[in-house]
């Protein structure tokens, strides 16, 4: 009886000693910092603040998330980052696979229409199909800037996308066309970005089969290069009008 006693006493001090360290480890589980991708200490979340800011993101495929889930697409994963810097964002993705800078023109209008209340920045990214169909350079320009001309006559501030011409189209037609997007941003005010694809082309890993189209890894390295550009573009939140 006296070594079944000891045993039985063993047996629950050793289940009480279990109980003690499941317990720590739990609170230690509950306090332990949440840990980012790169093995650090995550940062803290910053609280989304201020009023709601809209963005347009008007664009063909490149903003369409063509060959990607939705959620990967340029402007859904751009408001994530925006989010998750306190900026309480929108982004519409106002994204047609196929569109030229003339069929951009056409459903332009269209789009601000349709919006209960004018965007707090319209970015503008066409010109990749002109040049997979080798439109003349001063067809795009003139396109690109009749849109311009009709977001500045509604007040609404732009952030122009440039694109580059490959080589492969003649010394001639690629300094015409590269020289759009620099020449129309000073003409018309707007804020530019001068190659918007700057951060990947050099990598063909980031790409679809189809060498023109970014992968999601390609679209997360494009927010992360364009994000500064998207927030030095988007004018400060309007002052909250106090209580009376």
């Amino acid at each position: 009886m006296h070594k079944r006693s000891w045993s039985i006493i063993a047996v629950a001090a050793a289940a009480s000693l279990a109980l003690t360290a499941c317990s720590d480890a739990a609170d230690e589980a509950a306090t332990a910092p949440e840990m980012a991708e790169d093995g650090e200490p995550a940062l803290p979340a910053i609280p989304v603040m201020g009023p709601e800011r809209k963005v347009i993101a008007f664009g063909d495929s490149l903003f369409a998330g063509y060959g990607l889930d939705p959620r990967d697409s340029y402007p859904e994963k751009l408001e994530n980052a925006l989010r998750a810097k306190g900026i309480n964002a929108d982004v519409i993705n106002a994204g047609v696979s196929g569109d030229t800078t003339a069929a951009g023109l056409q459903r332009l209008e269209f789009t601000l229409a349709s919006q209960e209340t004018p965007p707090a920045l319209f970015i503008l990214e066409l010109g990749g199909n002109d040049l997979l169909r080798g439109l003349k350079p001063d067809e795009t320009k003139a396109n690109l800037g009749k849109m311009l001309a009709i977001l500045k006559k509604e007040q609404v501030p732009v952030l122009l996308m440039g694109m580059r011409s490959p080589p492969n189209l003649g010394p001639e037609y690629q300094a015409e066309f590269d020289a759009i997007y620099a020449d129309l941003a000073k003409e018309c005010g707007a804020t530019l970005i001068p190659f918007w694809l700057e951060a990947i082309y050099r990598d063909p890993s980031l790409f679809q089969s189809d060498r023109i189209h970014p992968t999601a890894d390609g679209i997360e390295k494009l927010v992360a290069a364009t994000l500064d550009e998207v927030e030095g573009a988007l004018p400060k939140a309007p002052a909250a009008t106090p209580a009376p």
